[in-house]
């Protein structure tokens, strides 16, 4: 008789389109902390994390209640109509704790993409500026603007016509394949040469750790470089930090390993515990150059993931997942 799975399977090919790719062919039923059960009874081993998203497991207790206790007072409002203090708090929490130097400000979004989106939002209405530099195996979302600031070709961009315009790409420093920080700094140097002036760059995005095109982890020296490139010529400096925040590197953001602070961060996955939650964190003075209304969704700041994200700084600073995670890290 054939299983569960293999039915699951056939009924998704039969509704869903192909480009919804699976890694695995077995289907959840439930989930605890780092094991999957699948609807056949078998147990895995969570090694993706739902990509990332559950650095403080499935279903953690105190996520989980925080998500009830929230879900008995309200669940939706749109906080730009009808707003709540739990956002306001959740905006405070995390401008104390990301390395902006100076006075943060904070905006939630959705999706990491959402993030990213607002974050070349922000830079463009603060710089007035249109430029975007980022950098070739980089992975910033699937709308097309994030797309387009994707550094892979399959399979995020193939087949998908035209990429918006102002876009373009450096080499990021791997010693893999031997792109030293000397080639990572020319190759910024030749886009001014060749393709767009600096003044004319609002902002250089990076992600301190890839994560798509291979785990490929910023040199200090390159950062260093960097930052004073983007003083030297007015350019805003953005750290994705989607996949590399909360706890994942051993620290809550990643750029706290670095001496380089910078001007805007963005954050997801993590940050609630698989709800869907992101945000935007920035230099006051950059974060306020949008207009009233220019920000925000309607699903923005949603108030269960709110809570969600109360609850997993909670659990990341009483369950010491940074230092848990240099443990594990060195170990491995």
């Amino acid at each position: 008789m054939e299983g569960k799975n293999s039915q699951l399977q056939q009924r998704k090919d039969d509704a869903l389109p192909r480009g919804t790719g699976n890694l695995c062919q077995w289907y959840v039923d439930q989930a605890e902390n780092a094991t999957l059960r699948d609807v056949e009874g078998n147990s895995w081993i969570d090694f993706a994390g739902g990509i990332a998203v559950l650095n403080t497991g499935h279903r953690h207790p105190r996520i989980v209640q925080a998500i009830a206790d929230q879900l008995a007072k309200f669940t939706h409002t749109a906080f730009q109509v009808t707003p709540y203090e739990s956002y306001v708090a959740l905006a405070e929490r995390i401008n104390q704790r990301v390395p902006i130097a100076g006075k943060a400000k904070t905006a939630f979004f959705t999706t990491g993409a959402e993030a990213v989106e607002n974050a070349v939002k922000v830079a463009r209405a603060a710089t007035r500026r249109h430029g975007i530099i980022t950098f070739g195996n980089a992975f910033h979302g699937r709308t097309f603007m994030t797309m387009a600031m994707t550094g892979k070709v399959a399979p995020y961009k193939r087949d998908f016509g035209p990429m918006p315009a102002s876009v373009f790409h450096a080499r990021y420093p791997n010693t893999v394949t031997g792109i030293s920080v000397e080639d990572a700094i020319a190759s910024l140097h030749d886009l001014f040469s060749h393709d767009i002036a600096p003044q004319d760059v609002a902002a250089i995005v990076l992600e301190p750790v890839q994560g798509e095109g291979g785990f490929h982890i910023a040199p200090a020296e390159f950062l260093t470089q960097l930052r004073a490139l983007a003083n030297e010529h007015g350019i805003l400096l953005i750290a994705d930090e989607v996949q590399s925040g909360f706890a994942r590197t051993g620290k809550l953001f990643a750029m706290e390993h670095y001496s380089v602070q910078p001007d805007l961060i963005t954050m997801a996955k993590s940050l609630a515990g698989g709800m869907p939650l992101s945000a935007v964190s920035g230099r006051a003075d950059i974060m306020d150059a949008p207009g009233p209304g220019g920000l925000g969704g309607t699903y923005a700041g949603n108030p269960l993931s709110i809570a969600a994200a109360h609850a997993v700084l909670d659990v990341i600073d009483e369950e010491q997942l940074c230092q848990r995670a240099s443990e594990l890290g060195a170990t491995l």
